[in-house]
């Protein structure tokens, strides 16, 4: 599997996200579609990744965009069914690249229905806060955050 940028406009990108957008109109009732702007994770401070399998086809996604100083929000994580470990490994992509970018932290919302996610956020570091943003007052909303750690020095 590679993990790289992409252009979240790209045909592979939207085929990707539209799947996304449809798991979770079944899941929750609501697409996010509205809560989604492809410009929002191009451009400095912000990125979108595709994962591919060793044919080049696309596995899934995942973004994060500028929230606030020191704090990027994560964005449309996504890992096509059967795709073991897509999903954790784009969310390490993404925290590397955060890092690198100088953000201190990473936050997102899922709704509270999707046990998968939020098992997902939970096992990966990622710990509850109070919601932020539009999200706050919202009782279907939950929200997480992540401290990201230095990376490990390898000196010798």
């Amino acid at each position: 599997m590679r993990i790289e940028p992409a252009d979240p406009t790209d045909p592979s990108s939207s085929r990707l996200l539209d799947r996304l957008s449809d798991a979770l109109e079944t899941i929750t009732g609501d697409s996010g579609r509205a809560s989604f702007d492809p410009l929002d994770v191009q451009g400095d401070g912000a990125s979108f990744v595709l994962a591919y399998d060793e044919e080049g086809r696309p596995l899934g996604c995942g973004a994060y965009r500028p929230l606030a100083e020191g704090v990027a929000e994560l964005k449309r994580m996504f890992a096509l069914p059967g795709s073991k470990g897509v999903g954790a490994a784009i969310l390490a992509c993404l925290e590397t690249r955060a890092r690198a970018d100088g953000y201190d932290q990473l936050w997102l919302e899922t709704r509270r229905v999707n046990e998968r996610a939020v098992r997902f956020y939970e096992k990966n570091g990622y710990r509850r806060i109070p919601n932020f943003g539009k999200y706050a007052g919202r009782p279907e909303a939950v929200c997480f955050a992540k401290i990201l750690s230095e990376p490990v020095s390898r000196g010798g």
